[in-house]
């Protein structure tokens, strides 16, 4: 009946009539997503009626009401068959700034009929593969990528950055040949990256070093929406960027490793929010060659070190002054070198495994860029190590036994999915510097056999990396439990009464005599 009231109007009204059915079809089914097959027939004709409404000569607010309407209804896949073509997708384009016209930004009136038409435009490429195809021969992306350079640093549009960026997104998801035309003839790389940074208001203080600003506000929520928008594009650009041909490839991907540093330091409107934008951050970081994530620590600055901070090596003994550090210096320090990206991943990381869900998807990627950076960056694994397994001293029980970060990963390295257990154990394998003995230490040989089978090192020895010969320092508790530690298990046994000592000499000679009766039976 809606369908049928609307559909008469449009057909025949004026705008004004237009507008106000149109509004109220719109906020009676805004929350609709699944249709009556009833009315299929319904919804095209009312589809086909707005599209000419949208060519003709309407008032904004009118214009916004059909598009409105449309987004609701390019919810339905099969209402969107007979209303996808070349005409109709051109008027959107046109009606988004995405037309090969110079249009400016200046009509902040227009700006509701921007936004609302890259809503429907991301609902029909999402949902019509002929829209896919339109927006090859349409040349979408290069159209979309304009667009951003126009509103680039114009913060008072942040809703048309983030749906031309969720649209910019959506094509390079489908479309495997727009990811390499983004990535070098459009340039994708330092514009996102640009987007990024006007996002999170950078301000540099070297070539791969920004201003953070502990005691500042948190983002806005639009910033924060722009902000993962464009990290999700940018992992499409970048997923098969794992090696760096040339040296502007590896300053443009050094460049984008010091703003997700920035990324991981602040926060946003919320604490849900905060974890999205950190874990698309961690995505992204799995896509940067492993050599130019060396900006994630930095030598600390002339202000950091005439206070005097403390590094946490010389704290080892005291974690109560570790902690009062921490907080005097608003930083994490580790022979001299900034740690708080670093850290602020480790959290990361420990959060996702008491969520106790999901590890494949939320877990592997921190746990995979963790182990990746602590193999190629020394102090990244220093300071790690230092956090994950310091020097033991409790050895009563079991690795997998308590709240620790150690005790946390070695439980993973039995987990039932595959994978999940694989890269937990190389993690805490990668951080041992691959050494066989180093590694039971702190897991037992139970835990790590699956790993040990895996590389062929069940009796021993250490991985095919190189690593620096510097020592592990035992503790004094540890050297005097290691004769009576069980190695299968990894902890300390108590000594296992001997039963002989309760038997009498009768017993004794009993069971003498048994034994030689089985052994009889054995060589016979």
């Amino acid at each position: 009946m809606d369908e049928e009231r609307a559909l008469y109007i449009v057909r025949a009204g004026e705008a004004g009539a237009i507008e106000r059915v149109l509004r109220d079809y719109g906020d009676k089914h805004r929350a609709t997503f699944k249709f009556e097959s009833t009315d299929e027939d319904k919804r095209k004709k009312l589809c086909e009626g707005i599209f000419k409404v949208l060519v003709k000569d309407v008032p904004t607010t009118c214009q916004v009401s059909c598009l409105e309407v449309l987004r609701i209804l390019s919810r339905d896949k099969k209402v969107l068959v007979p209303v996808t073509t070349k005409e109709n997708m051109q008027i959107l384009l046109r009606l988004a700034k995405l037309s090969d016209l110079d249009d400016s930004l200046e009509k902040v009136s227009e700006f509701p009929v921007i936004v609302e038409s890259l809503k429907c435009l991301c609902n029909i490429v999402f949902n019509s593969q002929m829209a896919q195809q339109l927006s090859l021969e349409l040349n979408l992306a290069a159209k979309l990528c304009n667009l951003l350079r126009k509103c680039k640093d114009r913060k008072f549009i942040n809703d048309i950055k983030c749906f031309d960026l969720r649209l910019l997104f959506l094509l390079s998801l489908l479309h495997t040949d727009i990811r390499s035309q983004l990535r070098y003839e459009l340039q994708g790389l330092p514009l996102l990256t640009q987007i990024l940074e006007s996002a999170f208001s950078i301000k540099w203080t070297d070539e791969y070093e920004s201003a953070i600003d502990h005691n500042g506000p948190p983002l806005s929520p639009q910033e924060t929406d722009c902000a993962i928008e464009a990290l999700k594009a940018l992992f499409n650009v970048t997923v098969d960027s794992w090696k760096v041909h040339k040296e502007s490839d590896s300053h443009q991907f050094r460049v984008m490793a010091a703003v997700l540093r920035h990324c991981l330091l602040i926060v946003g409107p919320s604490e849900d929010k905060t974890e999205e934008l950190h874990s698309n951050a961690v995505n992204l970081l799995s896509n940067v060659p492993v050599s130019c994530l060396d900006v994630l620590i930095c030598p600390l600055t002339h202000e950091e070190t005439s206070q005097e901070a403390t590094t946490l090596d010389e704290l080892a003994s005291d974690k109560t002054a570790e902690k009062e550090t921490v907080l005097k210096n608003n930083t994490m320090v580790y022979n001299g070198m900034n740690m708080e990206a670093i850290h602020v991943l480790l959290s990361f990381m420990e959060k996702r495994i008491d969520k106790g869900s999901s590890y494949r998807e939320g877990l592997t990627p921190v746990l995979s860029l963790l182990t990746e950076c602590s193999r190629a960056h020394r102090n990244i694994r220093k300071f790690l190590k230092d956090q994950v397994l310091p020097p033991l001293r409790d050895v009563t029980n079991r690795p997998e036994v308590g709240s620790t970060v150690r005790n946390k990963l070695v439980r993973l390295m039995t987990h039932v999915d595959l994978g999940v257990k694989q890269i937990a154990a190389e993690f805490l394998f990668v951080l041992c510097k691959e050494r066989v003995d180093s590694l039971l230490k702190y897991t037992g040989y139970g835990n790590a056999a699956g790993l040990l089978a895996a590389r062929g090192l069940l009796a021993g020895g250490r991985g095919d990396n190189w690593y620096s010969e510097d020592e592990d320092t035992d503790t004094e508790e540890y050297k005097n439990a290691k004769p009576n530690i069980n190695l299968i298990t990894g902890h300390l046994e108590e000594p296992m009464p001997n039963p002989i000592d309760e038997m009498t000499e009768e017993q004794k000679e009993y069971e003498a005599m048994k034994l030689v009766n089985m052994l009889d039976k054995l060589s016979s």
